[in-house]
């Protein structure tokens, strides 16, 4: 199955979620936009000390529970979506952003107020991590992997601070191995990603069905 282009920029948050006209068209002006930052809770629900190397997480959504491990090998990954997570800053997040036969995507704050809808995408706690890419991680099915402004804006291929995707197709993402960070894996839940990967969408590739978030807690 080939995937058009534009499917392909549609991973890199911050493109093209205020792109006009054809879908195929992202501007240069587009690439270039910069995080929405939000204001992060500094209260924790759990202690990140707490946790193995290797923590393994719950993803609750109110289609079902996707249990994901994240990789000791992605410390900086790892470390900052363990303190999103022990901030609930995840908690009303909504799935912004779902191509069947190719991942699902989240993880923007401005998603929890649909008065925000034109800016889906564009949100972020306000910083970005350096990339960790690793040719032993691949786009596997259930892979999870952070999302990113594209190459002409970034070239050193930072990542968002917040917004992830989840693999739903191998064959189609595994173009973008070596291109993204893969930071995880999903452990069960399958269904779930092919549940929400199955919702119709809008042409904006936005879920006719919201797809919420209820929280990401860890599996201790």
């Amino acid at each position: 199955m080939k995937l058009n282009i534009f499917k392909l920029l549609l991973i890199m948050p911050l493109v093209v979620v205020s792109c006009k006209g054809k879908r195929g068209e992202v501007t240069e002006a587009n690439l270039t936009k910069s995080e929405d930052s939000t204001t992060m809770q500094t209260k924790s629900i759990f202690n990140p000390a707490d946790l193995p190397e290797e923590p393994v997480f719950d993803i609750v959504t109110n289609l079902g529970t996707i249990r994901v491990k994240l990789y000791k090998e992605t410390p900086k990954h790892r470390d900052n979506f363990v303190k999103l997570a022990s901030e609930d800053f995840f908690t009303g997040i909504r799935f912004h952003r779902v191509i069947k036969g190719f991942m699902i995507q989240t993880g923007d704050p401005l998603s929890k107020d649909m008065a925000n809808e034109s800016r889906f995408g564009t949100g972020g706690p306000g910083y970005t991590i350096p990339a960790e890419i690793l040719p032993e991680f691949k786009h596997k099915k259930g892979a999870l992997a952070a999302a990113r402004r594209g190459d002409a804006a970034n070239p050193q291929k930072e990542s968002s601070g917040s917004q992830f995707y989840i693999v739903e197709d191998p064959n189609t993402c595994a173009q973008l191995d070596g291109s993204y960070t893969v930071f995880g894996e999903t452990l069960e839940g399958f269904d779930v990603i092919d549940a929400i990967a199955a919702i119709p969408t809008n042409q904006m590739d936005r879920p006719t069905e919201d797809v919420i978030i209820k929280s990401v807690t860890p599996v201790l």
